[in-house]
């Protein structure tokens, strides 16, 4: 090689290793995790062509066009927050009988309050969600919010369109906000019929290149729906046929939704009137007057989380709910990726005897989580902790049972990508008859299980278990 192909060479590869070294620069600012840091670290000086790209598009920890957006627009929300805390429903002042330093955590990780005087259904299927959800939609009279990770153009995707095309014709107004990357095999063909109908469409991320540039690693994955800010629906089902399970060749759907009528709406329409206001830079005029004459007088929080959060939030409720359980704490979730905290967390619960269940599934649609979660059995059987694997099918709800004092219901899973990477979104109850009802659902979902123990990896092959202790360095990937 001659000397001028070497100094045509040394140019590019200066340029590589100033962006690695930008990159680094980055990470030292920004860093959550050490051991998160040192990875990229060593990744990014020993092989910068790999390390560099792959740090751009993933290497992100926080959603920064998001935060821009949040302060500009944050004065409008301050103030909508702020009447929603006042509302006489609100139960968040710390000298409540209701109210404990465990709840009054979760308020201010959600920034809104507990309300009092809702009514909630706790949705087993998706047969039923969908029954709820269309029902909802039908009564409408002003307007329709819907925001989903996943929506699909097929039987039930068709019916949703439907509906909405005919509540325009009556007048009602349709904003509709969708993930662009959950959502990647929607027709355009479905968008454009019912935006030529009149609704207002956004994606998440392609409504904002600009500000989102690079950040496909954060992904929407909230899916809830509001109808005139008296009904609310939030949990873990999207719009698709699959969450229905009826298809000759599917394994069956567990899944779990919610329904909610009262102030607790209000939670949910500020949820997804940050995220609108996010990918459109539009603000809708809504209804914040909640409704009071729904005949409940159960307790709800709303609480979104995110990564444009000044916390971990997600992280910060598991380990609210884990640290003060008292008697049991029981975890369903599609997806069991616990970082160094949650797992610590988990076995310190167990240790001072709490009952800790982890209902995962047996079968599932992505076999890297699959064997991660095999990494686990030997610290959670010697902590005492159960997992137990779902077995008719597919389990996809994410629910929390804590004690006999709340349950909640939402769309975070039990992995790095929710903790730190989604924003999510879940419902909090802490009535006596939802929780006993939550805990009537597990209990029957239990009886579907089987326990694993660290005999069912221990007892697998060399390869089986070094391919699931390999898959579990990706976790904050997966």
């Amino acid at each position: 090689m001659t000397p001028d192909n070497l100094s045509l060479l040394a140019i590019p590869l200066a340029a590589l290793y100033l962006a690695a070294l930008a990159c680094i620069y980055r990470i030292l600012l920004s860093y959550r995790t050490a051991q998160g840091a040192i990875a990229w670290i060593i990744a990014l000086v020993g092989l910068p062509y790999i390390a560099v790209p792959l740090f751009v598009l993933f290497g992100r920890s926080r959603f920064g066009g998001y935060v821009k957006a949040r302060r500009m627009g944050d004065q409008s929300l301050t103030t909508l927050l702020d009447q929603f805390e006042k509302q006489t429903t609100s139960i968040s002042n710390p000298g409540h009988e209701h109210f404990s330093d465990e709840l009054q955590v979760l308020c201010k990780l959600s920034r809104q309050p507990f309300t009092s005087g809702n009514q909630c259904t706790l949705l087993k299927d998706g047969t039923a969600t969908f029954e709820a959800l269309f029902e909802a939609m039908e009564d409408a009279r002003q307007y329709i919010l819907l925001e989903f990770y996943i929506v699909r153009s097929d039987k039930v995707g068709q019916r949703i369109k439907a509906i909405l095309e005919r509540k325009l014709a009556q007048g009602v107004e349709v904003w509709f906000l969708y993930d662009d990357i959950g959502s990647v095999l929607l027709s355009r063909r479905w968008l454009n019929e019912l935006s030529a109908a009149g609704a207002r469409i956004a994606s998440f991320g392609n409504g904002n290149v600009r500000r989102r540039r690079f950040q496909i690693n954060f992904r929407n994955h909230r899916k809830l729906l509001v109808c005139d800010g008296k009904v609310g629906f939030v949990g873990g089902i999207n719009l698709g046929d699959e969450y229905l399970g009826t298809a000759m060749d599917q394994e069956p759907w567990r899944d779990t939704h919610c329904r909610i009528e009262g102030p607790a709406v209000t939670g949910l329409q500020l949820a997804w009137l940050e995220d609108w206001h996010w990918a459109s830079n539009i603000r809708p005029e809504l209804d914040w007057h909640p409704s009071f004459d729904t005949g409940g007088d159960q307790q709800v929080l709303v609480l979104p989380t995110g990564p444009a959060d000044t916390w971990e939030t997600c992280t910060l409720f598991f380990l609210n709910s884990i640290n003060n359980a008292r008697t049991r704490i029981w975890i369903a979730s599609p997806y069991f990726v616990p970082d160094f905290q949650i797992m610590n967390a988990l076995q310190l619960a167990a240790l001072r005897g709490v009952d800790v269940r982890i209902l995962i599934p047996e079968k599932t649609d992505n076999r890297l989580i699959r064997l991660a979660a095999y990494s686990y059995l030997v610290q959670a059987s010697q902590a005492g902790i159960g997992i137990y694997r779902y077995q008719p099918g597919f389990m996809h709800q994410k629910v929390v049972l804590v004690d006999d004092r709340y349950a909640a219901v939402g769309t975070a899973n039990l992995d790095n990508r929710s903790m730190r990477l989604n924003f999510e979104i879940t419902a909090v109850n802490t009535n006596g008859d939802f929780v006993r009802s939550v805990d009537t659902m597990l209990r029957e979902d239990l009886e579907y299980c089987q326990r694993m123990t660290e005999r069912d990896y221990q007892d697998r092959s060399i390869l089986f278990r070094l391919s699931c202790r390999a898959v579990r360095l990706l976790a904050p990937l997966l």
